[in-house]
């Protein structure tokens, strides 16, 4: 059976949570060398990024506080650019910008359930 919203919207949720835990049990130097827990992290925001591309433009207009497009550019700079990726910076998103989308996940899962 082929994913829904909900399914891409969960994973966010899902990989989010993932991605504070290794920031938050991981120091920056075990982030910094080559380590499952840098993988991890890495990994998160890439599947944050896919399920993002993954939600209908016309879902992601109504909820214009989240950087979408910034987001799904993210997941493109981990694949296809991953040898130039700075742990502090993926740490700075884990901190500064996943709990505003984590909210604004949740807002849109319980718009879906209310119609």
């Amino acid at each position: 059976m082929k994913p829904d919203i909900t399914d891409f919207l969960e994973d966010i949720l899902k990989y989010s949570e993932m991605a504070r835990q290794v920031k938050e049990t991981t120091s920056l130097d075990v982030l910094n060398s080559f380590s499952l827990e840098s993988l991890a992290l890495s990994k998160s925001l890439e599947v944050i990024g896919e399920a993002v591309k993954q939600i209908p433009e016309t879902t992601r207009n109504n909820y214009p506080e989240i950087p979408w497009s910034q987001i799904a550019r993210l997941r493109d700079k981990l694949i296809h650019h991953y040898w130039n990726t700075e742990m502090i910076r993926l740490i700075d998103i884990v901190e500064n910008y996943l709990p505003d989308l984590e909210r604004v996940v949740k807002q849109i899962l319980e718009d879906l359930n209310a119609e």
